[in-house]
């Protein structure tokens, strides 16, 4: 028991200073001790006192080390309050955790700058340490620099950090390349109901990988003198799918035609990156990509990836929902000007900027300013279809806005199972919210919400909204458990509260 909790205590610090952007050695150097103490402590191989604890809480700035243990984290939000100022999009975390496992292709060095620093990339990385790969924080933590190593220890694979996660479903295109037979385990992530992987398998199989599913883990064997003899054609037009795909045919020797392909965001990025790893793709941001694969890719590479679409919505939302006044910098328009031309139809108050290039040359960026606004409902439904149209992450965020405006509004995520049913979460903070069946939702508004205690909903988009209806509710609010969102958004809370809300970060003791 006592060597269970050294282990707890020692991945408390290791996320600590990973989110800190330290190495072990600038940890040692602040404790004034040894790299390998620091590595013992971190892997529970070293008794440690409350007095050592106490010091690296205060190296790291970390309450969570100071206390010593791991509770869910929680958030207790003072409602009611106008926001006001601006805010930078963030780099998008569907692109970051695709270009992550992208590095397994290349055998030189990567380096990602302003990488999300969220959990769903920590867990990856923790993923590529175990097998082997160097990554480390630089430049202050904002970039990250990848060096994979010759050998990947497949064996050694951190299993409870993949299980947390959706994207090591994207290990499997780049792990081909690397050997013959492997297992990765069930992907996590959210709970959005029942996800199938079949589109994965039917798109890889053509690059002579077989998959087989028992006990909780995918086993892959891999036939490489297997080639595709036509066009791929995707079973469903899903990113994932798509970057499986890519990250195959970027090192299979020949031209592949995948078809029905995603143009979503995360995989333009994508294909930006492979191109400078040398891969030729043609038909970027089209359904039809041709892709001039290599056997072998050794560069060091220096990539920028876009911003992302889906927090510039929740910033949106989070403005109209509590009728403020706010200027979203960095948003990628291409991925949401439907999402615009929607909210422009329910009478949104806004303007925007001239366009300018992101730091990847392609993506095209403006800054928005929301103002209150008194929105009436769509006269259609809201729903979600591939890019160009609707971004299935931001159907949710319709649901508040809904609430917020006079009317009835259908919200139809066809998509999921279940995350429908979570949007009914916003009736405890006063909504209306009709559940139709598991896919469709009946909103009322306006709405006069108010404050209460919950859980967070186990899906991302669907958690957020419920903490943006709770900074429009009078009084206080609690939502407990919080690491969904931690998955998705960089210091949301904190960003916030620069803007005017009061959100303060708290765990049971």
């Amino acid at each position: 028991m006592a060597d269970d909790y050294l282990v707890r205590i020692g991945r408390l610090i290791r996320d600590a200073r990973q989110h800190r952007g330290w190495t072990q050695l600038q940890l040692a150097d602040a404790l004034a001790t040894s790299q390998s103490a620091v590595n013992r402590i971190e892997r529970g191989n070293q008794n440690i006192s409350l007095e050592m604890i106490a010091r690296i809480g205060e190296a790291l700035d970390s309450e969570i080390v100071s206390l010593g243990y791991a509770g869910p984290m929680h958030l207790r939000v003072v409602g009611g309050r106008r926001l006001s100022g601006s805010i930078d999009v963030k780099t998008s975390k569907n692109a970051c955790v695709a270009l992550l496992c992208a590095s397994l292709l290349n055998s030189g060095r990567t380096i990602l700058r302003k990488v999300a620093r969220i959990e769903e990339v920590y867990r990856i990385l923790e993923v590529l340490a175990s097998i082997g790969v160097r990554a480390r924080w630089i430049n202050e933590g904002s970039d990250l620099e990848i060096v994979p190593t010759a050998r990947l220890d497949l064996e050694a694979m951190d299993t409870e950090a993949a299980r947390r996660t959706r994207s090591v479903i994207m290990f499997l295109g780049p792990l081909m390349h690397r050997t013959e037979q492997f297992r990765i385990p069930y992907a996590g992530g959210c709970d959005l109901g029942t996800r199938t992987v079949q589109p994965h398998m039917s798109a890889l199989k053509h690059f002579g990988l077989d998959i087989t599913a028992t006990g909780g883990f995918y086993h892959a064997r891999v036939d490489h003198e297997a080639s595709p003899t036509r066009p791929i054609v995707l079973t469903e037009r899903g990113d994932t799918v798509t970057e499986n795909a890519l990250l195959a045919a970027a090192r299979h020797d020949g031209v592949t035609v995948i078809r029905n392909a995603s143009s979503n965001y995360m995989v333009q990025d994508l294909c930006f990156f492979l191109e400078q790893l040398g891969v030729r793709v043609d038909g970027i941001g089209t359904t039809t990509l041709t892709v001039h694969g290599v056997p072998s890719i050794e560069r060091d590479v220096d990539y920028s990836p876009s911003e992302d679409p889906v927090e510039a919505m929740s910033l949106l939302a989070a403005a109209v929902v509590t009728s403020s006044e706010l200027t979203i910098c960095r948003v990628p328009i291409e991925f949401l000007e439907i999402e615009l031309a929607v909210l422009e139809e329910m009478g949104l108050d806004h303007d925007r900027s001239a366009e300018y290039p992101a730091a990847n040359g392609r993506t095209r960026l403006v800054d928005l300013t929301v103002r209150p606004s008194k929105l009436t409902s769509p006269i259609d439904k809201i729903h979600p279809m591939p890019f160009p149209g609707l971004n299935i992450d931001n159907v949710p965020f319709f649901a508040a806005i809904a609430a917020a405006a006079q009317g009835s509004t259908l919200i139809h995520d066809w998509v999921y199972d279940n995350r429908a049913i979570y949007l009914t979460e916003l009736t405890r903070l006063g909504a209306s919210v009709k559940l139709l069946d598991p896919h469709r939702v009946l909103v009322e508004g306006p709405t006069r919400w108010r404050s209460a205690e919950m859980m967070c909903p186990p899906a991302l988009r669907p958690a957020v909204v419920v903490l943006l209806a709770m900074m429009a509710a009078e009084g206080t609010s609690v939502l407990r458990n919080v690491y969904v969102i931690n998955r998705g958004y960089e210091d949301l809370a904190e960003r916030l509260n620069a803007l005017g809300a009061r959100i303060e970060t708290f765990r049971d003791i």
